[in-house]
C-alpha cells in the first residue's frame, strides 16, 4: 500500500512495514555536509594562498634584496645610491666621455661555505679570470667576509647565481667607465675602484662630481670637441710613427677665449684599464711636461720689443758673426752673416738677432712681459697635472739672451699655446680652460697694433721660410717653428731634438691656435735626413688644419685666393 503525495510534492515510495522518518531530516543532513566540505576547501585554499604568498615574498627578497644568497643581516653594509652616484662628463656637444654603470661585487662568508674547494673550482669555471687557488685561500681564511670579484657584469652575476652555491652574496656597486677609451684620457682622467677621482678632471672636480643626485644631476660639460680631439690624435699618432719619435703633444685652442678644443698627449692610456698602462703613458706632455720650446719663443721676443717701443720693424741688429759671452757661443742654424731687420730676425729665425733684441729690452722687462703671458707660473687650468716652469737661476745677461730664442726657460705646450693666442688675438691674455661656459675676463698684454704686426710676421714664416710645409691650399695660416736640443747630463744633445710648430688661422682674424710637438723625431729619406720642426712638426700642423678647417666651418674654397688684411704684410 502506498500513499499519494500531495499535489506539488515529489512522491517518494515507502516500503511496507517501514516506520516513516520526519519529512525534512535527510535534506538537512546533506546541506550540513556540503557546508562542512565548503569550509574545508576555503581553509585549504587560504592555507595554499598564504604559502604561495610567503614563497613569493621570499623570492622577491632573494632577487631584489639579498641578491640571491644570504639574508640581509649577513651582508656587508650597503652603499647608498647617493654615495655611488657620480655625474657624467660630456664634450661640448654632449658626447659621453665618462659615466657610471651599475655592477655587482661577489663576496663570501667562509663559515657558510660547506665545501671551499668545490666552491672555488665551480666559481673559476664561470669566472675564468679568478684563480682557484686564490679563491680557496680566501674561503679557508679566518675572516668573516671576503671579497672575491669586483665589477661583475649582469651575465656573470647570473652565471654565479645559477650555481646555487651557499655562502655567497652580491654587493651593489657602480663602475666608472669611459666609452671613448683613450681619446681624452689625459684630460678626463680616471676614478678608482672606490669611485674617487684620481687624475685629470675626475680628480679636480671629484667633490662636485660626487654630490650628484642619481639620475638628476647635469653632466660636467667640457670645451673639448671629440671630433677635433680625434683628428688631432690621429694625425699626431701618424707623425710619431712616421718619424720614430718617443712621443708628442698637440693642442687646438680658441684664440679669443683660450678654450681648449683638443689636447692630446702620446703615448696615452685606456682609463678603463689604467692598471695595465705603463707609467710613462700616464704623463701628460701637453700640460705636465716643461720643455725648452726653441724658436717659437721669438714670437714673444719680437712682441715685447715692438710693443715696448724698444724696436721698430725697420730697426736692424748685427748678425754678422756669432755672439761669444763667457764660455758660451750663440750661433744661427742657417746664418745670414749680415745685419737683419726685426722681421728678418723673426722670419729667418736668427738666434743672434733674437739675443740682441732681448738684451736691448732688458732682463727685468723680459721677465715682466713673460709673466703677463703666464709663462713664469704653472698654467691656471682645471686639471691638476700642470708643470711648474723651469726658470734660469740667476736670470743673467746670458739667460736673457738664450730665453730670447727659447733656451734656458722651460714651459709646457699648454702655456705656450695660451701665450701665442694672446699675441695673435689682438693682445688679450685669457686663462686657458677645459670647462664649457667658463671664460676669464682677459688681461691686455700688448697693443692691437703689435698683435697685427706679429700676425704679419707669422704669415711670412709660412709663406717664405721654415713654415712652408704647414701651408694648406685655400687657408691663410701664420706660424713659427721651434727646434730645440734637449738638455742632457753633459750639456745639450744634438741628436735629441724637440721639434714644434705653433700656428694661427685664419691669420687675418685668428679663430684657432694649433700647436704640435714631436719628442726626438728622426729624419727620413724624404726629409733629407732632417728632423727639425720645418720638416716634422710644421707639416703635422698643416694636416691638422686641413681637417679642422672644414669641420669648424672654414671650407678651403671660401678662403681660396684670399689675401691677408691690412697689417699682415710686413716688408723686410
Amino acid at each position: 500500500m502506498s500513499r499519494r503525495a500531495p499535489a506539488g510534492q515529489l512522491a517518494l515510495p515507502i516500503a511496507e512495514g517501514t516506520a516513516a522518518r520526519p519529512r525534512g531530516g535527510r535534506a538537512d543532513g546533506m546541506r550540513g555536509a556540503l557546508a562542512t566540505a565548503r569550509n574545508r576547501l576555503v581553509l585549504g585554499g587560504a592555507l595554499f594562498a598564504l604559502a604561495f604568498a610567503t614563497i613569493a615574498v621570499r623570492l622577491v627578497d632573494v632577487a631584489l634584496v639579498t641578491d640571491g644568497f644570504e639574508p640581509r643581516a649577513a651582508r656587508p653594509p650597503a652603499v647608498s645610491a647617493a654615495e655611488l652616484a657620480r655625474r657624467d662628463i660630456v664634450d661640448r656637444n654632449g658626447v659621453l666621455l665618462a659615466t657610471n654603470l651599475p655592477t655587482a661585487t661577489l663576496y663570501a662568508e667562509p663559515a657558510r661555505v660547506p665545501d671551499a674547494r668545490a666552491t672555488a673550482a665551480r666559481l673559476a669555471a664561470v669566472l675564468p679570470d679568478l684563480d682557484p687557488a686564490t679563491v680557496l685561500a680566501r674561503l679557508t681564511g679566518s675572516r668573516n667576509t671576503v671579497w672575491l670579484k669586483r665589477d661583475l657584469t649582469p651575465r656573470q652575476q647570473k652565471a654565479v647565481n645559477r650555481l646555487g652555491l651557499p655562502g655567497l652574496g652580491f654587493e651593489r656597486a657602480e663602475r666608472r667607465v669611459y666609452p671613448l677609451g683613450r681619446l681624452a684620457a689625459h684630460v678626463v682622467g680616471y676614478a678608482g675602484i672606490d669611485n674617487q677621482g684620481l687624475a685629470g678632471l675626475e680628480r679636480a672636480f671629484d667633490a662636485a662630481l660626487r654630490t650628484a643626485t642619481p639620475g638628476a644631476a647635469r653632466p660636467l660639460r667640457l670645451t673639448l670637441d671629440v671630433r677635433i680631439q680625434y683628428l688631432v690624435r690621429d694625425e699626431l699618432a701618424r707623425a710619431i710613427a712616421r718619424f720614430g719619435a718617443k712621443g708628442g703633444a698637440a693642442i687646438v685652442m680658441e684664440a679669443n677665449s683660450a678654450a681648449v678644443r683638443a689636447m692630446v698627449s702620446l703615448p696615452d692610456f685606456d682609463p678603463n684599464a689604467v692598471g695595465e698602462a705603463p707609467r710613462q703613458a700616464l704623463f701628460n706632455r701637453a700640460s705636465q711636461g716643461a720643455y725648452e720650446m726653441g724658436s717659437t719663443f721669438k714670437i714673444f721676443t719680437a712682441a715685447m720689443s715692438l710693443d715696448s717701443g724698444i724696436a721698430s720693424l725697420g730697426d736692424r741688429y748685427d748678425a754678422t758673426r756669432p755672439i761669444r759671452i763667457a764660455r758660451f757661443v750663440i750661433r744661427d742654424y742657417r746664418p745670414e752673416n749680415r745685419w737683419l731687420t726685426v722681421p728678418e730676425v723673426f722670419v729667418y729665425s736668427s738666434n743672434i738677432g733674437a739675443a740682441r733684441i732681448a738684451v736691448a729690452v732688458g732682463a727685468a722687462a723680459q721677465r715682466r712681459f713673460l709673466d703677463r703671458l703666464g709663462l713664469l707660473r704653472p698654467a691656471a687650468i682645471e686639471i691638476p697635472e700642470v708643470a711648474r716652469p723651469l726658470l734660469p737661476q740667476p736670470w743673467s745677461e746670458i739667460a736673457t739672451m738664450t730665453v730670447g730664442f727659447g733656451h734656458g726657460l722651460a714651459v709646457s705646450p699648454l702655456q705656450l699655446t695660451a701665450a701665442v693666442a694672446a699675441v695673435v688675438n689682438g693682445g688679450v691674455f685669457h686663462r686657458p680652460t677645459l670647462i664649457a661656459g667658463t671664460r676669464s675676463p682677459g688681461t691686455r698684454v700688448i697693443l692691437a697694433r703689435t698683435s697685427a704686426e706679429l700676425r704679419g710676421l707669422m704669415r711670412r714664416v709660412v709663406e717664405e721660410t721654415t713654415g712652408r710645409k704647414a701651408a694648406v691650399p685655400g687657408y691663410a695660416i701664420g706660424g713659427k717653428t721651434g727646434t730645440a736640443e734637449k738638455p742632457g747630463p753633459n750639456g745639450y744633445r744634438r741628436d735629441a731634438l724637440l721639434s714644434s710648430f705653433v700656428a694661427a688661422f685664419p691669420i687675418d682674424r685668428p679663430r684657432f691656435v694649433v700647436f704640435a710637438m714631436l719628442d726626438e723625431p728622426h729624419g727620413r729619406p724624404e726629409t733629407l735626413g732632417y728632423a727639425t720642426a720645418g720638416w716634422t712638426a710644421a707639416p703635422l700642423v698643416g694636416r691638422i688644419i686641413a681637417r679642422l678647417g672644414p669641420l669648424a666651418g672654414f671650407p678651403a674654397a671660401a678662403e681660396s685666393g684670399s689675401t691677408p688684411r691690412e697689417g699682415l704684410r710686413v716688408a723686410f
